[in-house]
């Protein structure tokens, strides 16, 4: 056997332990654009500097060309109609659309540092032979021309929303994929998910004087525009206004503009500018009005649960086709009532740090984003609404279940473009996403689940961190062995399901035998009730954690031996007769997912 260098050995060690998030690459890009509002046309010129921080030397790069998923006969087209079930998201026929009506984006006179290079397209991805190979630790500057054209549907971009909003522009400009320790990630787009790579933006955005914009990032000149960004008057050139932004280490851009957008701004923690955009509307102002004050209040909550908004502007905008998340700004639709307004607003805000400061792969780990979001953003609602339900995540919960006996699910990492049904993609990135983190504050206690988001954020912010990470912080925080809770949950399709198997008497004492029915392994508790009015909790850890939660109630908390997996059956004792028992539960809780609590419970007749 050869002996490995301890320094390669170490390496080894620590790029398998932490995944990629030792290196991120870098762009800045530099954006002129001029937009043409009757007929849906716009054309630019992009200056992208490109810094290879991977220890790899790249002869390639990819860039992402969105809105060609938008033509007639492409992925996206086909993938709507070949699914096994309907895409509830897109409500017209991409095939349908007339040469007006679909969109498009080109590119042209690409260069490297000055140098023409070679390109070939295939549909939304535009792959490019650079004339000089970029090594590590080197920058190079990309530039390009590119035309496109905003497709009349709304599917998170498009013009006219059923709303009235006339443009969302989001995924709109040649976008440069992401290069992490796996490769190139170059996926086609589908409908489905982005990854995107963080850098400094310059934007310059030119169209009609009547239209008003919300956008990421911090508009430079608020004198020149006007329209609530300053007390003074636009100034129009030819018929037309330029608005400036900058938006710093984000990974991506995104705005939308309409001539009847009224612009409000409210004053957020920490100094942040919050600002709202909505179309002019009397039946629905008061509730955008009202929600600004709310949209505060969730900061501060994500603040205090999560860690501390790192820009100091956030947007929300009347635009899109529900409501999606973008770097500084989020587009949801905004004639709602005001309980939905809010509701959609905290999910999407959320979003600001789960998807765009910490920025997992969405097409592979969708669920760290989403679930994670819609964990958080429901417990978030619950609070700032005073709804005050007794079970904020019970509907998360009653999704997966669900979907766990639709004989339709798949492992949580598949692919997000290769879910055979797209029912069995949202429940498995939303609901179970969820349930994956308000179970794991079963496992290891709600106090060490607080503390292990925080302390997952302070580590992980600006890295795309994959789901070992999150593990091992919870590992860190808790002390309890995880991977067993990651691998079935995750990359299995596995099921939890106990039972209580019988309840007997011997020698004055009550012997408890449980069964475990699913292949997943979880720790019980179990909750007995007596009829002196006394109650206790039995706690049976499994040996795979290789530790044990602390007590997390008032009540006596009784720790009994682990149990092993491999052995499907397991009993315990109480010190009192099976007369003495009213009742018994296994997880009283509710949060443990087990698919039939039928057999959960035990009830001694008098």
């Amino acid at each position: 056997m050869k002996t490995i260098p301890y320094l390669i050995l170490l390496i080894i060690i620590s790029s398998t332990t932490y995944g990629q998030s030792y290196w991120q690459q870098a762009v800045d890009y530099k954006m002129n654009v001029d937009i043409d509002v009757k007929t849906f046309q716009y054309s630019g010129e992009q200056e992208l500097l490109y810094t290879n921080n991977s220890p790899d030397s790249l002869k390639k790069v990819f860039y992402h060309l969105y809105f060609n998923a938008f033509l007639p006969q492409s992925d996206m087209a086909v993938r709507i109609k070949t699914g096994k079930d309907k895409n509830t998201r897109f409500d017209l026929d991409i095939d349908s659309l007339q040469p007006h009506e679909i969109g498009y984006l080109k590119v042209s006179h690409l260069k490297q540092d000055g140098a023409p290079v070679h390109y070939e397209l295939s549909e939304t991805i535009l792959e490019v032979v650079l004339a000089q190979t970029l090594l590590p630790g080197k920058s190079t500057l990309l530039t390009l021309k590119f035309e496109g054209q905003i497709p009349k549907i709304v599917r998170r971009a498009g013009r006219d929303s059923e709303e009235g909003v006339s443009l969302s522009m989001a995924q709109w400009y040649p976008k440069m994929a992401e290069y992490d320790y796996e490769g190139w990630n170059a996926e086609p787009y589908l409908g489905r998910e982005f990854h995107g790579v963080w850098g400094d933006f310059d934007v310059t955005l030119n169209l009609d004087k009547k239209y008003i914009v919300a956008a990421s990032g911090y508009l430079q000149n608020p004198d020149e525009v006007g329209h609530g960004y300053s007390s003074k008057k636009g100034k129009a050139k030819k018929g037309k206004l330029k608005w400036h932004f900058v938006a710093p280490k984000v990974h991506d851009f995104t705005w939308s503009a309409d001539p009847q957008y009224i612009h409000d701004t409210y004053d957020g923690p920490n100094d942040v500018r919050l600002h709202f955009f909505y179309k002019d509307n009397p039946k629905y102002n008061e509730n955008w009005k009202k929600l600004q004050p709310k949209t505060a209040e969730l900061m501060r909550f994500f603040n205090q649960t999560i860690g501390d908004y790192p820009y100091k502007q956030y947007t929300v905008a009347q635009g899109g086709d529900g409501g999606m998340e973008y770097a500084m700004l989020t587009l949801i639709t905004g004639q709602r009532k005001f309980g939905s307004l809010v509701g959609v607003t905290a999910h999407e805000l959320a979003h600001s740090w789960f998807q765009h400061v910490l920025a997992t792969n969405e097409m592979k780990y969708e669920w760290m984003d989403e679930g994670f979001t819609t964990y958080i953003s429901t417990l978030a609602k619950d609070k700032i609404l005073d709804q005050n339900n007794f079970f904020p995540l019970e509907s998360s919960y009653n999704n997966y279940l669900r979907l766990a006996k639709s004989g339709k699910e798949q492992p949580q990492q598949t692919n997000a473009n290769r879910y055979d049904y797209n029912m069995a993609y949202e429940i498995s990135a939303y609901s179970k996403g969820a349930v994956f983190l308000s179970q794991l504050g079963y496992v290891i206690g709600e106090d060490n689940l607080a503390k292990t988001l925080k302390e997952y954020y302070r580590q992980f912010q600006f890295k795309h961190p994959v789901p070992d990470d999150f593990r091992r912080v919870a590992e860190q925080v808790s002390g309890i062995q995880l991977r067993w809770y990651l691998t079935d949950w995750t990359q299995t399709t596995n099921t939890i399901d106990y039972g209580v198997k019988s309840v007997k008497e011997a020698d004055g004492k009550t012997i408890i035998r449980l069964e475990r029915i699913g292949s997943m392994p979880m720790p019980l508790e179990v909750l007995i009730n007596f009829r002196d009015g006394t109650s206790e909790v039995h706690y049976i850890p499994i040996a795979l954690m290789r530790g044990e939660k602390k007590n997390p109630y008032a009540l006596t908390w009784k720790v009994h031996k682990d149990w092993s997996w491999a052995k499907p059956e397991y009993e315990f004792i109480v010190d009192r007769p099976k007369s003495e028992i009213v009742d018994l539960y296994v997880d009283p809780t509710y949060y443990m997912a087990d698919i039939d609590r039928d057999n959960n419970s035990y009830f001694n007749e008098p």
